[in-house]
């Protein structure tokens, strides 16, 4: 048998029978599902020191489990000594099995080790999408805080195939994602 990931088993077994109820679809195919995650680190740094790109590229390969690809700049701009083309960024689009399984490694290692963390806020994109800013990429346990040179955050968006803020949030927030308690008048 093939091995699935525990969170695409939660999914599947729990959570699509709960939205299904929840939201009255009619059939399970209606039910949001995650489509992907991206992971986008942003390295102006890396326009005086090339190695700084090199290093956010290994560690970010590190904590996706995939190859990250370097994002490079559109257009020359003078005032940051910016030429077009140049490397400025990394990242990496996580889909499938990989993609659970980061997301199991999120919620259950890597955010719990965010200094003072109460939780994410809850502010969707308005089309059912969520991107998450983690302030310190050594919150990640593939990361070894003594080869550490440089301390970067990075942006995480979460892309559903949700309809509504509410049911991506729903989703999210059923999938284990550990959203703060807001309080609605």
């Amino acid at each position: 048998m093939a091995y699935v990931p525990a969170l695409k088993k939660k999914y599947q077994e729990e959570v699509v029978p709960a939205l299904k109820k929840e939201f009255n679809y009619s059939s399970v195919m209606q039910v949001p599902k995650l489509e992907k995650i991206v992971l986008n680190q942003g390295v102006g740094a890396a326009i005086a020191d090339k190695k700084i790109i090199e290093v956010a590229t290994t560690e970010m390969t590190m904590i996706a489990g995939q190859k990250a690809v370097q994002t490079v700049s559109k257009k020359d701009i003078s005032n940051f000594k910016l030429r077009r083309k140049m490397p400025i960024g990394v990242r990496v689009t996580l889909r499938r099995e990989r993609m659970y399984e980061f997301l199991d490694r999120l919620i259950s290692a890597a955010l719990p080790r965010i200094r003072d963390f109460r939780g994410i806020e809850s502010k969707m994109d308005g089309r059912g999408n969520y991107t998450l800013g983690v302030p310190e990429q050594i919150v990640f346990p593939e990361i070894i805080l003594d080869r550490v040179s440089k301390i970067n955050g990075m942006n995480i968006t979460f892309v559903t195939s949700a309809e509504t803020d509410e049911e991506g949030f729903a989703l999210l927030k059923s999938l284990g994602l550990p959203f703060k308690n807001v309080k609605k008048n």
